[in-house]
């Protein structure tokens, strides 16, 4: 763990490493210090691959994409991207699910040379993985979609695979970056059409975290791949709905984050374009915020995220103060963290109102389907939480209710808003068994 943590935050003191970075690295987050003094938090990322206790045994191999070099579309470090692929089988051979890998993002130079000594910024570090959730092949475990095609797609720009090479100049070439993300998403498309998804019947474009904000951001070109009233295209957000909050201090280091990266990697002409006219003179950046342009979002959206997410709960509520009492048992499971911390947990109670707020207003809207649920989580769509183990709510896991507006059976638009995890089907682990013994 330490040569982890290292690798990521060489330049922070021992102090936040200790109590800092091993959380968070937890999670899926880098909490940055540029003094012992000052903690200012960072959404930058730290995610690694882990074993995931709920995939299944069958390991799914890396394809790099080895002619995708020809037309730039490269991973941060100039390798190629890379993609997983499961065929489909039965009456799944002509459905198309892919599924966009998260893992934060990178907003300076420095973040973005850090990823390309790990699978987040180079492929190759990639290795063969289980799929699980939403992409297993097991029934039990995934009723809806476990005979489809199954893609996942690596995430290696740090950009929601819509950087731009405009954002390039002497500085990044210097450290030798490469900012391709939207030439990535162009390549992996153009090749799943080759291995067959142009014939497909129907489609489903899926991600969690970072990768359920890109499929946000690129639902409406996902769809218009496809004959229009010919091919059922949805798209599904899990984790995904980073909402424009300040932080614990008051400070609005997301906006900030969002806006460096934007600018770094040059984003600017791949985000929604209807957002950026409707909020002008507001910074591009903001329409990297869902609630500022799923309204805009013309291709049937499915939300899926906990009020309390786990992941921006530790961006904007943790102090570091409260870090100590925080690890490793209480990250781990909701079950061990003492009644006085979950009282602080509960008194920010700023966060969940406005996670509130800014889902309230897609509610009725046409095509859009919701499960909201008040666990502390933050994925749960690519683990057994998407099925066997999930939350219910109006006794349907979230497989259920996501099948049933998927294949038009109801209207789905459910919301769960009691008290942190007052919801008894919450599961208390945010992660498995086999992740912690691997961090401890």
């Amino acid at each position: 763990m330490g040569k982890l943590a290292s690798s990521f935050a060489n330049r922070r003191t021992n102090d936040i490493i200790k109590n800092g970075v091993r959380l968070l690295v937890v999670i899926g987050i880098m909490y940055t210090a540029e003094t012992a003094d000052a903690v200012n938090f960072d959404l930058s990322l730290g995610l690694f691959q882990y074993p995931n206790p709920d995939a299944d045994s069958k390991l799914i191999e890396v394809t790099k994409l080895v002619n995708a070099s020809q037309t730039g579309a490269v991973c941060l470090d100039g390798s190629v991207p890379a993609i997983h692929f499961s065929e489909g089988f039965e009456s799944g051979t002509d459905n198309w699910l892919i599924h966009l890998e998260g893992g934060g993002q990178c907003s300076s130079l420095e973040e973005c040379a850090g990823r390309t000594t790990n699978e987040t910024g180079s492929s190759n570090f990639m290795t063969p993985m289980g799929f699980a959730g939403i992409l297993s092949r097991n029934k039990s475990r995934n009723p809806e979609f476990y005979n489809w095609n199954r893609v996942k797609v690596r995430y290696c720009d740090g950009a929601f695979f819509a950087g731009s090479a405009s954002g390039e100049n002497e500085a990044s070439k210097a450290k030798g970056l490469f900012f391709r993300g939207q030439l990535i998403w162009d390549v992996v498309m153009t090749e799943l059409l080759g291995l067959g998804m142009a014939n497909a019947k129907q489609a489903f474009l899926t991600g969690c975290s970072a990768g359920g904000l890109a499929t946000l951001l690129h639902c409406d070109s996902f769809a218009e791949l496809f004959t229009p009233g010919k091919v059922n295209v949805k798209c599904l957000s899990d984790a995904g709905f980073f909402i424009d909050e300040k932080d614990f201090s008051g400070a609005n280091k997301v906006e900030s984050v969002y806006h460096d990266v934007v600018t770094l990697q040059g984003m600017e002409a791949n985000l929604n374009k209807e957002c950026i006219s409707q909020l002008k003179p507001s910074p591009e950046s903001q329409c990297l915020f869902p609630q500022n342009f799923i309204n805009n979002i013309k291709t049937p959206v499915f939300l899926v995220n906990p009020i309390y997410d786990a992941v921006q709960m530790s961006l904007f509520y943790i102090p570091p103060s409260l870090l100590n009492d925080w690890y490793p048992a209480c990250a781990f499971n909701y079950a061990n963290c003492t009644k006085a911390l979950i009282k602080e947990l509960q008194d920010f109670a700023g966060f969940r109102g406005s996670m509130l707020k800014a889902l309230s207003q897609y509610q009725g809207k046409k095509d859009m389907g919701m499960f909201i649920d008040p666990c502390f989580a933050h994925c749960q769509t690519d683990t057994d939480k998407w099925h066997l183990r999930s939350p219910k709510i109006n006794d349907k896991t979230i497989a259920e209710a996501v099948g049933d507006w998927y294949f038009n059976r109801k209207t789905v638009q459910y919301i769960d808003d009691r008290a942190l995890s007052a919801n008894p089907t919450c599961n208390n682990k945010v992660y498995e068994s086999k992740l912690e013994r691997l961090l401890h």
